[in-house]
């Protein structure tokens, strides 16, 4: 295997922040069968063995808006201080993609200065929702601002949707609700205007693209359909298109790195904006190797025949600009 491999999307997970989340009602993560077991000694571990050299931590689903009464300011700063203690302990092996306190923005502006510019972050990790507000709701506008304003890094990670107990069905949220909620949520931003407003984002939709790619022509058929709708001097007529604004994202390969993914996400845009992702501690090793079994034998045959690199190198590459801008993240323009 070769080296280089940069992980743009793991997790790291303090116990002491496992049993806050149960105290605060989270018993199970996302209805999956327990909360994995993770510090920094086995996820180097993990990495040596399949050739990373490089991991992003964040803090996976269900972040820091727990409820149960848990302030969401105080634990996002205590979350991203333990982050960036484990990235000084080991700056050649991890970064950190801090938490923040939504949905109160203002305190989310003032912890990514805090987490950007004293304790080193190279960006976020942003949920679906917290505690039922969008990211891609009107009242986040200013965020986004912000966050495009200092060309962060933004992982997008979904989180359980409102109302799961309905359309859950039994099942544990990340099989199958997780990917619809990253979906409506990147469709939303790109239909609103959002992503063609702010155009120093770096946005990385996670789970291989989740289901992204498959709804993106039934959206432009809906955005086309409203400008028909609109009189000429409606401002709808001057969003950008959906299917061109998804170029402009960058795309994780964890989840399941199919044939069907791939093919999906390299026709629609290319392969310039494919990370690598394995979505270690809550994937457990054993997955992680399927999945990379899958990069290795099911590599899109359209990208074999266009004579594309492997995905190792590709990803590697891909990855090295998404973290090299040339602002790395410093303060935005605007202060």
């Amino acid at each position: 295997m070769s080296e280089g491999v940069v992980d743009v999307h793991s997790h790291f997970l303090p116990q002491w922040y496992v049993d806050l989340a149960r105290a605060a009602g989270h018993e199970l993560p996302d209805g999956m069968p327990g909360w994995p077991a993770w510090n920094a000694a086995d996820h180097l571990g993990f990495m040596a063995e399949r050739g990373i050299t490089r991991s992003l931590l964040s803090l996976s689903s269900p972040g820091v808006a727990l409820g149960g009464g848990v302030d969401p300011v105080d634990l996002a700063k205590r979350v991203n201080e333990y982050g960036a203690m484990v990235v000084a302990d080991h700056p050649d092996h991890f970064g950190l993609l801090a938490s923040l306190p939504l949905p109160d923005v203002d305190a989310a502006i003032a912890e990514l200065g805090h987490s950007i510019d004293p304790l080193g972050a190279e960006g976020v990790i942003l949920p679906t929702h917290a505690l039922g507000t969008y990211v891609a709701d009107a009242s986040h506008e200013a965020l986004w601002r912000e966050l495009a304003d200092r060309e962060c890094v933004v992982l997008l990670h979904p989180t359980s949707p409102v109302g799961w107990e309905a359309t859950a069905l039994g099942q544990p949220r990340p099989m199958a609700d997780f990917l619809f909620d990253t979906g409506r949520v990147v469709l939303a931003l790109a239909m609103r205007g959002t992503l063609g407003r702010h155009h120093g984002l770096r946005l990385v939709v996670p789970h291989s693209g989740s289901l992204v790619p498959m709804l993106v022509d039934r959206a432009a058929m809906f955005q086309l359909g409203q400008r028909l709708a609109m009189p000429p001097g409606d401002p709808a007529h001057t969003e950008p298109a959906v299917t061109g604004i998804l170029g402009d994202l960058r795309w994780d390969l964890s989840g399941t790195p199919t044939p069907t993914h791939l093919d999906a996400i390299v026709d629609r845009v290319g392969d310039d904006h494919l990370v690598y992702g394995s979505d270690f501690c809550f994937t457990p090793p054993v997955a992680v190797d399927l999945q990379l079994g899958l990069l290795d034998n099911a590599w899109p045959t359209r990208t074999t025949r266009l004579g594309l690199p492997p995905w190792r190198e590709k990803t590697t590459a891909n990855a090295a600009r998404l973290l090299q801008a040339p602002t790395r993240c410093a303060r935005g323009t605007d202060g």
